[in-house]
């Protein structure tokens, strides 16, 4: 029988009582099971971290001696036991060691998706399907209206223009990615990196991704070259430079409300669009979807007639 109540969301973020637990929380708590190392979903301060060998790399670099008290490193499909919940990482597309997690008690399977994507990926493990009675997922681009384009054909957008590109994109999973793609599919750009992204990149690489070539930025370099230079940098350091000359704006994600006023719009997302979302939901074959980090609204319509669907949040 489904528990109603196996996980309840509270300021702390979602908590499994049956093993006192939090998936990805909010807040230093005793027991955290992480997903991966997005900010929003592996923060410091826990005493307790089940998460992949991955994660706990990404963690360490962004927080230190604050990013746990003790790291509990799990492989994919290893089964482990949590307080008396059977836990299983089941790779999850999103970035390196990104895993959704499946939680067993009392023969009643819940899988929690923390964000994944099923778009092909050269940079991380792809995602996995197995069957849950209870799918907890995110809700990120759950809307009809949002589908994805393929990212290998939006990727192609760079070669467009001869001019210096300063594209924007988030230091972990998403430039890595971009790297990768850069170099498979746009082979006369010659990529530049700013220097907070560094790290990751040699995570990644130490774990045996090839992400190709690339150089740490140096301004000589790109004042000396006008041409098929691709400056990448985050976020807070592309809107910093708003005014920027002699560049083409870019900024890679999947919200249409951040390609404004870009002079190139590179539509590359690491979640999963509608479609994927009714597709996992076709391989987990759920008689329950609690939903999550997003608006479950339009999935609670699309299965009002043959689906259970709670909005956790």
């Amino acid at each position: 029988m489904i528990l109603e109540d196996f996980i309840v969301i509270n300021k702390t973020g979602l908590f499994c009582r049956y093993g006192d637990f939090y998936l990805d929380p909010k807040e230093g708590v005793k027991n955290a099971v992480i997903s991966h190392a997005h900010g929003d979903h592996a923060i410091s301060g826990n005493q307790n971290v089940y998460c992949t060998r991955a994660t706990s790399l990404f963690m360490l670099h962004r927080y230190k001696k604050f990013a746990a008290v003790d790291f509990h490193l799990k492989t994919f499909h290893e089964v482990f036991d949590v307080n008396g919940v059977k836990v299983t990482f089941i790779p999850a597309g999103h970035i390196l060691g990104s895993a959704m997690v499946l939680m067993e008690y009392q023969q009643v399977r819940y899988l929690y998706s923390g964000d994944y994507k099923l778009q092909p990926d050269a940079t991380c493990e792809p995602i996995e399907f197995v069957q849950a009675d209870v799918f907890i997922t995110e809700t990120t681009f759950a809307d009809p209206a949002t589908q994805h384009p393929v990212a290998e054909t939006e990727i192609l957008k760079l070669n467009s223009t001869q001019s210096n590109i300063m594209l924007g994109a988030y230091a972990l999973g998403k430039s890595q990615r971009l790297i990768q793609l850069i170099n498979a599919y746009c082979p006369e750009k010659r990529i530049l990196l700013h220097h907070s992204m560094m790290p990751f990149v040699k995570i990644y690489e130490q774990e045996g991704v090839n992400l190709g070539k690339y150089e740490v930025y140096d301004r000589k370099v790109m004042k000396q070259n006008q041409s098929n230079m691709v400056y990448m940098v985050p976020p807070m350091v592309y809107g910093s430079y708003f005014r920027a000359i002699n560049v083409v704006r870019v900024f890679a994600t999947g919200w249409k409300h951040l390609q404004n006023n870009n002079e190139l719009q590179l539509y590359v997302s690491d979640h999963a669009d509608w479609n994927d979302i009714l597709y996992t939901i076709e391989k987990v074959q759920p008689t329950e979807i609690w939903t999550n980090h997003g608006n479950g609204l339009q999935l609670k319509s699309h299965y009002e007639k043959s689906l259970v669907v709670k909005l956790l949040n």
